[in-house]
């Protein structure tokens, strides 16, 4: 048997977490505390979250690398997203480390993603810290917590080894760790010295030839594509001629025309790199994720990157209303295709069909949330196009109908407990824990097919006016659980192009909830509220008062309407029927009817 070696200056890991549990801003506190900014240095909060979208947000979106040096040794940290929708950014990341740093809130302790990016690093037999952070809350019940961590690992068949994990207790916006709760420390030393200490170095093989799997894809404006992965095995040096092998064996040369390593949250160019390292190189114009760069002599590939199937599916396509083209860069088909396409090789949990019709597509992932962003991103970048309904991905298992069901977990103030249990009732959802700690809050968890959630979470907001968490977490397939009445509401749908009229929609407000304020632009098949009953209404919100010259007291009082909650994307997906589509440009969302003539309807 072959013997490895090891490379004891250098520490591969990744940060692991639910979603707002602490990730990114315990990476701001590595950084700072390493010397990876210079003295005086303006630098933002959260500096990993680079997007603008998970600026405003709040959230990870996209797995991104830095790296640190503590002592003689270089630590490389993947700060991982920890929304559900994006559990294909972690799978992708898992690849490139050898050890994970598990984050936990010392009052909420582990939630589904927690579970999730767990048995996922459990799998990959990584080796893993697990940090209590937050414990500076409230509400904090870190020795409740640490036994609910445990309850997990054991839950997710962890091996003896693996449950033998270090604990260290933390508050990262502070920057401070501790091995104990009873001495908090001053900074982050004890997090350093047990990443050094507990997370095994990068192995290689001393004789075999250079490899490298691709695990993130970059771009610069100089250098075009950046291929960005783990060395397994050898090294490079800048220059050298080599192989990419593809997912159906193809190859294709790759001249690795410049080298470059981490170095804070900077690229460093560098002439050689050896095993162990994460790599950036730049000269792989055909690369994907998932693809091996090895030795042109010896080509030989690694196993690539697997992720979870995808359960919901998006149709997108041209925008054909009568405001086609007036507020987007991007409006053919052909644009829209390439920009998917592209979307693709970064995101590995993406996939894209095109459809028969040439005028559209079909998007597979997640969840509604992953489709928001992309299109919000699209949104932005000068695209103009409509989607319909999100679409359940079903499964036939022995000529039965199966469909994917996710495990929710809800925390909520007990008064609400009844609304929540209904609702979720209505949509095949069957409660299966129920938690009081007798806090005013409760957590209850149930089992609910993927479909019973779609344009639920609006619903839930309003029903726990705002005070309640959801989250979820796919448990798998099973048999079809029934029809769900979806919403129960029809649509105001403008019955002329015009724009909105302030007496028009204070007429009209008896019918319904309205989407739209006076002096907007509509079209004929545009929806413009939302109706009281079940069927749809035809409706003139461009007629204005008639003006004559016979007076009454009383007659010509101001008009006040209500206000209009603005449309975000998440809120239009989740709302629309199967006939219906939203309508994206990048200065509206707009909500209309597939069929727009209403004699056609």
């Amino acid at each position: 048997m072959k013997q490895h070696q090891s490379r004891s200056d250098i520490r591969n890991i990744a940060i692991i977490a639910h979603v707002d549990h602490g990730k990114t801003t315990l990476v701001d506190a590595l950084l700072k505390q390493s010397g990876s900014f210079r003295d005086g240095k303006h630098v933002e909060d959260r500096v990993m979250d680079s997007m603008d979208l998970e600026r405003e947000r709040g959230i990870t979106i996209s797995a991104k690398n830095c790296s640190v040096y503590y002592q003689d040794t270089k630590i490389n940290i993947l700060d991982t997203p920890g929304h559900a929708d994006f559990g294909g950014e972690v799978e992708r990341a898992l690849q490139m480390v050898d050890g994970v740093v598990l984050l936990v809130d010392a009052a909420e302790g582990p939630l589904p993603q927690t579970r999730f990016v767990l048995g996922k690093a459990l799998q990959a037999n990584l080796a893993t810290i697990v940090l209590i952070n937050k414990i500076d809350r409230k509400d904090a019940r870190p020795q409740e917590v640490l036994s609910e961590v445990y309850d997990l690992f054991i839950d997710l068949d962890a091996n003896d080894e693996q449950i033998e994990f270090p604990v260290l207790y933390a508050v990262g916006r502070d920057g401070v760790a501790s091995e104990t709760l009873e001495q908090m420390g001053t900074d982050l030393k004890p997090l350093f010295d047990a990443i050094v200490r507990h997370m095994p170095a990068p192995e290689y093989d001393p004789e075999a030839s250079f490899q490298m799997l691709v695990s993130n894809l970059g771009y610069s404006d100089f250098m075009g594509r950046l291929a960005i992965g783990k060395v397994v095995n050898g090294s490079v040096k800048k220059s050298d001629s080599l192989v990419a092998i593809h997912h159906d064996g193809r190859t294709s040369a790759v001249r690795a025309s410049s080298l470059q390593v981490y170095r804070g949250v900077q690229f460093e160019p560098v002439d050689r790199i050896d095993a162990g390292e994460i790599a950036i190189i730049s000269g792989a114009e055909s690369i994907e994720i998932g693809d091996t760069i090895c030795n042109k002599e010896a080509p030989r590939a690694l196993r690539r990157v697997s992720v979870d199937e995808p359960t919901i599916s998006m149709r997108f396509s041209v925008n054909n209303s009568p405001f086609s083209g007036l507020e987007g860069q991007y409006v053919q088909s052909t644009r829209i295709g390439e920009r998917l396409k592209k979307e693709t090789l970064m995101n590995v949990a993406l996939r894209v069909i095109e459809n028969d019709d040439s005028e559209s597509f079909t998007v597979e992932g997640r969840g509604e949330f992953q489709m928001a962003i992309l299109l919000e991103s699209m949104r932005r970048e000068g695209f103009e196009l409509s989607v319909g309904r999100p679409q359940i991905i079903f499964k036939e298992k022995n000529g039965e109908k199966h469909e994917p069901i996710e495990h929710v977990f809800i925390d909520c103030a007990e008064e609400y407990t009844g609304v929540v249990t209904e609702k979720l009732a209505l949509r095949k959802g069957k409660m299966i824990n129920l938690v009081n700690h007798g806090s005013g809050r409760v957590r209850l968890e149930f089992s609910i097919p993927s479909r019973g959630l779609i344009g639920y979470r609006t619903e839930f907001l309003t029903d726990t006016r705002g005070t309640g968490l959801m989250n979820a977490i796919l448990d798998g397939y099973e048999l079809f659980r029934g029809e769900i009445d979806s919403r129960s509401t029809g649509s105001l749908v403008a019955d002329r192009r015009g724009q909105t009229v302030a007496y028009a929609l204070f007429h009209l407000e008896p019918r319904g909830e309205m989407l739209v304020g006076p002096g907007v632009d509509v079209y004929e098949g545009m929806i413009v509220g939302e109706h009281n009953r079940d069927n749809d209404l035809n409706v003139n919100v461009c007629k204005g008062k008639k003006l004559t010259n016979v007076r009454a007291s009383g007659k010509d009082d101001a008009i006040t309407l209500r206000p209009v909650t603005p449309l975000t994307l998440e809120r239009a997906i989740e709302f629309i029927k199967d006939d219906e589509l939203v309508e994206i440009t990048p200065k509206n969302i707009r909500l209309r009817k597939r069929i727009l003539a209403a004699n056609m309807r």
